[in-house]
């Protein structure tokens, strides 16, 4: 059974940071690419970042220089270090495994 348990969402100002972790089961992950997209209010998911079982990372326009996607493979873990904090990013932040199997989602609120 694939699980998908997102964590390290909250509330944070403009100009911060926070980091997503991503901890799967069910599937042999370190075989696998990850990745993360988001969901704001009223808004289509997107596609933040993915990752390939090499560690080759790809991200999307709006956060390139801003986030970084990780992993590590002897813990079955993904990470997703967000930096310099945008209200715009505000969203639900979800881990994806092949586009099919969802995370609940973590909620980051960005917001004086």
């Amino acid at each position: 059974q694939v699980q998908l348990v997102e964590s390290g969402g909250g509330l944070v100002e403009p100009g911060g940071s926070l980091r997503l972790s991503c901890a799967a089961s069910g599937f042999i992950f370190r075989l696998n690419s990850m990745a993360w997209y988001r969901q704001a209010p009223g808004k289509e998911r997107e596609l933040v970042a993915s990752i390939s079982q090499t560690g080759v990372a790809m991200y999307a326009d709006s956060v390139k220089g801003r986030f970084t996607i990780s992993r590590d493979n002897a813990k079955n873990t993904m990470y997703l270090q967000m930096n310099s904090l945008k209200p715009e990013d505000t969203a639900v932040y979800y881990c994806v495994w092949l586009r099919d199997y969802w995370g609940q989602g973590t909620q980051v609120t960005v917001s004086s």
